[in-house]
């Protein structure tokens, strides 16, 4: 517990540091919001965010009331450079509708989308914050610099079968999703505003233009809570909804957490309801990291360099024959 709470304590201050590198010591989860960060998760970091929810939807005007549940799966990896993640957001719901008339039940995929997401700007980058080590105040200061947002790009695909009920045809479809994130630290790290403006379904009969702000704020070393506020317009489906929640820091690598939704029209009036599970594995990026500094201890010292050489030279050979 003790090298837990260090190592984040650690991390809080060093938050501009490790954001460059996109790796942080604890795990980076964008749920339980729907926003997603400017930052990626880390070259050789593979990462899953899991939940599961409860819906119930009322509407005045067409008189139905619908209830009933679904899970989301988020897969990330960052490959080939730091500023780089791919990922895959998987949505299933299922739900039971009750008319005046008649009661039937809907169920498919709400979302699959594949895209990947870059950072082109970091105000952190070559930048080290001075660390008061006697100060926890000091640390928290208001600075201009945090004015500055790092941006990231997005750029996707929707994949929609035939005869999907959540879309607006009967007809499959594939249509490009793109977005740009804007990510601030304020308070040395302890608030997180992320901001990300979206396009959704360009080139289809019905595009998406939406928007979600998220602003996060870390209690101590395992607590952190969130409000988000989250609109999107179409001649389809328009809608604003806002979320609240908490997450709650297992170990380094794990994360559970819990949110509610809702939003204020009557047509229909929803609510949601959500608990989640994020986890990583960094063990490829770590033993990168080892590799990187054996190489750059042997670079220091011709002799271990002439060995690590000749070593790699005889497993290319013993490979070649094998």
């Amino acid at each position: 517990m003790l090298k837990i709470k260090n190592l984040l304590f650690t991390s809080l201050f060093l938050i501009p540091q490790f954001f460059f590198a996109q790796y942080t010591d604890v795990i980076n989860s964008n749920r339980p919001g729907k926003s997603m960060s400017a930052y990626s998760v880390g070259k050789s970091v593979i990462q899953g965010e899991i939940g599961v929810y409860g819906i119930k939807e009322k509407h005045n005007l067409l008189g139905y009331d619908a209830s009933g549940f679904g899970t989301d799966l988020s897969i990330r990896y960052g490959a080939f450079l730091e500023k780089l993640e791919f990922m895959l957001d998987v949505q299933y719901q299922m739900e039971n509708f009750d008319t005046p008339y008649t009661s039937y039940k809907k169920n498919n995929f709400r979302q699959t989308t594949l895209g990947a997401k870059y950072l082109i700007y970091d105000p952190y980058k070559n930048y080290k914050r001075e660390v008061n080590i006697y100060s926890y105040k000091a640390n928290r200061n208001f600075q201009w610099r945090e004015l500055i947002p790092a941006v990231s790009v997005y750029a996707g695909a929707n994949f929609v079968g035939a005869d999907n009920p959540y879309y607006f045809s009967p007809d499959g479809a594939i249509s490009p999703k793109v977005s740009i994130m804007t990510q601030n630290l304020l308070g040395g790290g302890a608030w997180v505003f992320v901001t990300n403006i979206i396009a959704d379904y360009i080139g289809t009969d019905y595009p998406s233009y939406g928007y979600i702000l998220t602003l996060t704020h870390g209690f101590n070393d395992r607590w952190s809570g969130f409000v988000e506020n989250q609109g999107y317009k179409s001649d389809f489906y328009s809608d604003a909804i806002v979320r609240g929640g908490a997450a709650y820091l297992l170990t380094p690598n794990m994360q559970v957490d819990a949110s509610i939704s809702t939003n204020f029209k009557d047509t229909p009036s929803i609510l949601y309801g959500g608990v989640g599970f994020s986890w990583r594995y960094d063990g490829w990026y770590k033993q990168r990291q080892e590799n990187n500094k054996a190489q750059e201890k042997a670079k220091k010292n011709p002799e271990n360099e002439k060995k690590i050489d000749y070593q790699e030279k005889e497993r290319k050979r013993k490979a070649k024959y094998e």
